[in-house]
């Protein structure tokens, strides 16, 4: 009899566990969590209009608080070519939304002790080593500015990766000899293996001296390849193991090789799939080598959601704990300070700095749209975008696939979201 109450006893134990993993989000009406109904109406009102008159195709839209979902809305069009309605299980094309997940993926490395954050990038890539700063030198009688290769003063660290300060950059925001040479590189149009992505990279120069300057870059399609070599597995593998699965994003992957699952990717308009200088939109059908862990990943607005409500609970979900809470608090911070420098294109814009794979926001003013200190957010280039109050016990997921529009949504969405709030959180 005490064998088989053991036995038993072990089978609702796996069965509980089971079940925690397949939970979803509970939902809620806009009221239960301190949102007004009416308020919330007049942006899904807003972006129903939008896909009517043909500004962008389709989108998803989540708003959660207090752990709940109170709104998890689809409008317009999945596949504007075959007019098939969007759905809440869209899958879509998240690029740079794939940063924050990369990035858990390897502060679960420095918690366990097998990666640093002070460590030179070189101690896990011996190809990073002895990199070369390219400078541009004007021309005394006026001709073509030339590039000179100067020696780095200190090594990128793994660090420099995560806050984007290691010195590398893309080629296709913003103009340079060396994002040129990244763009005449063409480093990743035949998508190649994420060692020899490395391999490659580690043959151009640096934008800027590691540490110096805050620049949208490569930085973490590196530290991806960084996790395979610690973690001795794809980047893929140890996402799926770690995250994907503990955390039930059954959907979230590089690649949809799943015939069953290829009718629900999300697509652009034909005239709308262009990212940056020479890069359009993947097909995700097609599984290649390349695994992207700064722009990869697919996915969809719950599988999102869950990753998101993880970090707002301090790094677990559903009896899951992914990270420490201190890691999160520490992923979270503002990692620039005041020594580090931004280039024009400073993506997380005015009264925000930048954590361990997102912006994070620094003061309760000067940005244009409304928010709160201690915000956390990023978006990707075909127009996926999130982000996560702490204060407000709140978290956003938009998806929508039109890199055309994909920053005015932003405050669109943030403004009138805040607008809907009725009451503090806590109250």
């Amino acid at each position: 009899m005490r064998i088989r109450a053991a036995v038993v006893l072990v089978l609702l134990v796996v069965l509980t566990a089971v079940t925690a993993h397949a939970q979803v989000l509970s939902s809620a009406t806009p009221e239960q969590v301190g949102l007004s109904s009416e308020r919330l109406a007049r942006l899904t009102g807003t972006l129903k209009a939008d896909t009517d008159k043909g500004v962008i195709p389709g989108a998803v839209l989540l708003v959660a608080r207090h752990g709940k979902v109170a709104l998890f809305e689809a409008m317009g069009v999945r596949d504007p070519e075959r007019k098939t309605p969007m759905t809440r299980d869209a899958i879509f094309r998240i690029y740079s939304m794939s940063k924050p997940i990369t990035s858990v993926a390897a502060m679960m490395l420095v918690e366990e002790g097998k990666l640093g954050l002070d460590h030179p990038v070189s101690k896990y890539l011996p190809q990073m080593a002895n990199l070369k700063v390219g400078v541009e030198k004007a021309d005394a009688s006026g001709g073509a500015p030339t590039l000179e290769l100067v020696p780095v003063r200190r090594e990128m660290t793994v660090q420099d990766l995560l806050r984007h300060t290691s010195g590398l950059t893309y080629g296709f925001f913003g103009p340079g000899l060396v994002k040129k040479a990244y763009v005449d590189s063409k480093l990743w149009n035949d998508y190649p293996s994420n060692a020899e992505f490395v391999d490659r990279l580690a043959k151009l120069p640096l934008a800027y001296q590691p540490g110096t300057t805050w620049d949208y870059s490569h930085s973490t399609d590196v530290l991806g390849r960084v996790i395979e070599v610690v973690a001795g597995t794809s980047l893929y593998e140890f996402e799926k193991a770690r995250i994907l699965d503990p955390l039930g994003m059954k959907d979230t992957s590089f690649y949809v090789t799943d015939r069953a699952k290829q009718d629900r990717i999300a697509e652009p308009f034909a005239n709308d799939r262009s990212i940056g200088v020479e890069a359009t939109f993947n097909d995700p059908r097609v599984a290649q080598q390349w695994e992207s862990g700064g722009g990869g990943m697919v996915g969809t607005a719950m599988d999102y959601a869950r990753f998101l409500q993880m970090l707002l609970n301090g790094g677990t979900l559903e009896r899951t704990r992914i990270l420490g809470p201190k890691t999160i608090a520490y992923m979270t911070a503002d990692h620039l300070g005041s020594g580090i420098a931004t280039t024009p294109l400073y993506l997380p814009g005015a009264g925000f700095g930048f954590g361990l794979g997102f912006a994070v926001r620094k003061d309760a003013g000067v940005s244009p749209v409304e928010g709160s200190v201690g915000e956390l957010n990023w978006g990707g280039a075909g127009g996926t975008y999130f982000w996560v109050d702490p204060k407000e016990d709140l978290f956003v997921v938009f998806m929508m696939q039109s890199p055309k529009q994909r920053v005015p949504y932003r405050s669109v969405l943030k403004n009138m979201i805040y607008a809907a709030l009725t009451r503090p959180a806590g109250k």
